[in-house]
């Protein structure tokens, strides 16, 4: 063990303010996925109206990245501690910008799949690099403290940046054009970073084991899918043995871990409370928030008629509080303790997502503004103690393992939120009945309906659309409902996971 705590020498940048002009750098990576996930959500309605896909490719399109990256990222984080967080940086962030570029220009269904499955493989080197190097440049804990908090807040900000210029773009270019502005923020990255970044690596990492890295990404995508499908369209033979397998194979990853000298991911790091529970709690509370998140967009552009602009001012709230919350959540983590305010945020949010089961179509703003203020806040501050704690628990040597196995935990609940929520979402939405004459297309997605609606004669349209809509938001009561309790539930076991945590490094 005395040799994964010995790291290579501090820099000049890690001395000097330069550190704070390499995070500057780190966190435009951070803009660049937080813009991307965002703008998806936007661009969904004219993606299903113009590469009508059915309602189980929209979920695909949702949550294929997810799948993928939460499979790579272990496997992206340890090649990072072993061939340098910098090269895998700028390596990662040329990749996701050239492969926006085939999302932007996807002309169907299928290939819009791959190319965001092909993202999620350029994501996964991202999100661990910037977390890794943050732990390696600032070994003072309150600065480290202060920088993960600008770290989180960017995310935050980019979820508010990314609606707006999103919105703006889908009102003046075609939909495509929402995955274009990567482009900009990724030369930056790349051109500025090769120049600021320092880089770091493992000092003794061993091989990077190939079988490890397959086992991962069967392992999670199998066991993923297989919630997936189930919870779409019940149990199925093909499902559950797609589903043993991924679990078969992540059993066998993790006995493989425990015989490897030195592993792809040391499962040594789960036996820290501070790690354990703060992974936890990342996981439940992104499964908790993701069906709100990913259908909130529709809700208000399909269902209360704002414009794509309009919608994405509509959820400025939540980046507001989230920027806010991040910047002071070490201090009040300081001062007060990690569980409590990990604990608190996290039952805030399930209180706020119980406020919008009384969500109707024709609900105010200030109901939905204050819901989303709410969770705004309270996830800036569980995020950024949890991201702080996970990053103080581990040496700066296994940085970018640590790292991704946080940022698996928020994958992971995406995709898991994505599939279980929104299955709720979808299926209840499916369930409507429409007047006679309903084509089939309108009970595929609330797009479908409101596409449908435009070729039939103005009263079946209205009573289609009413129908529709009634449904629609039916369904997002119940996946509010059901979030609102993952979170009371996550905010309860934080408490006594995170018992005696504080924010400290490890000696």
């Amino acid at each position: 063990m005395s040799s994964t705590l010995r790291s290579a020498p501090v820099t000049e940048t890690e001395k000097g303010p330069g550190r704070w002009v390499a995070l500057a750098v780190l966190v435009l990576a951070v803009l660049l996925v937080a813009v991307d996930a965002t703008v998806l959500g936007l661009a969904t309605p004219f993606i299903s109206e113009d590469l009508r896909p059915s309602g189980n490719q929209l979920l695909w399109i949702g949550d294929v990245y997810s799948f993928v990256i939460a499979g790579l990222l272990v496997s992206m984080g340890s090649l990072g501690d072993r061939i340098g967080r910098k090269r895998i940086l700028l390596v990662g962030a040329t990749a996701f910008g050239a492969v926006s570029v085939l999302n932007a220009y996807a002309t169907t269904p299928e290939l819009m799949i791959l190319a965001r499955a092909l993202l999620g493989v350029a994501g996964a080197t991202l999100m661990p690099a910037t977390l890794a190097l943050i732990r390696n440049l600032f070994n003072d804990p309150r600065e480290r403290s202060l920088a993960v908090g600008i770290w989180g807040a960017t995310a935050s900000a980019g979820t508010a940046v990314g609606p707006i210029v999103g919105g703006f773009l889908l009102e003046h270019f075609w939909w495509g054009s929402v995955f274009l502005i990567n482009l900009p923020v990724m030369a930056v990255l790349v051109l500025v970073g090769a120049r600021t970044l320092p880089e770091s690596r493992n000092p003794h990492p061993g091989p990077w084991d190939l079988v490890s890295v397959a086992l991962s990404l069967v392992g999670m995508i199998g066991v993923v899918y297989a919630i997936k499908e189930t919870a779409s369209h019940g149990f199925a033979p093909a499902t559950l043995g797609v589903g043993l397998l991924g679990a078969a194979a992540l059993y066998g990853f993790v006995r493989r871990q425990f015989t490897l000298p030195v592993p792809l991911l040391d499962m040594r790091l789960f036996r820290r409370g501070g790690f354990s529970g703060a992974v936890l709690a990342d996981l439940l509370t992104v499964l908790g928030m993701s069906g709100l998140v990913f259908f909130l967009s529709q809700y208000l552009q399909l269902v209360q008629g704002m414009r794509p602009f309009e919608a994405g001012l509509a959820e400025l709230p939540a980046a507001i509080g989230a920027v806010a919350a991040g910047l002071v959540a070490g201090r009040a983590a300081r001062r007060f303790s990690v569980r409590a305010v990990v604990s608190g945020g996290l039952a805030a949010v399930g209180l706020a997502l119980a406020a919008l089961t009384m969500l109707s179509r024709t609900t105010g703003y200030p109901l939905l503004g204050a819901a989303l203020l709410v969770v705004g806040v309270g996830a800036g501050f569980s995020f950024t103690v949890t991201a702080d704690v996970i990053l103080s628990s581990v040496p700066k040597d296994q940085a970018g393992s640590a790292s991704a196995v946080s940022e698996t935990a928020y994958e992971l609940g995406a995709a898991l939120g994505i599939a279980l929520l929104g299955s709720i979402v979808t299926g209840v939405y499916r369930d409507f009945t429409g007047p006679a004459g309903t084509p089939a297309a309108a009970h595929e997605s609330l797009g479908g309906a409101v596409e449908s609606a435009s070729a039939l004669p103005a009263p079946t349209a209205e009573a289609l659309l009413n129908a529709a809509r009634d449904s629609f938001v039916h369904g997002l009561h119940l996946a509010s409902g059901a979030g609102a309790a993952v979170l009371l539930t996550a905010a309860a076991a934080s408490w006594f996971l995170l018992k005696n945590q504080s924010l400290q490094d490890t000696p």
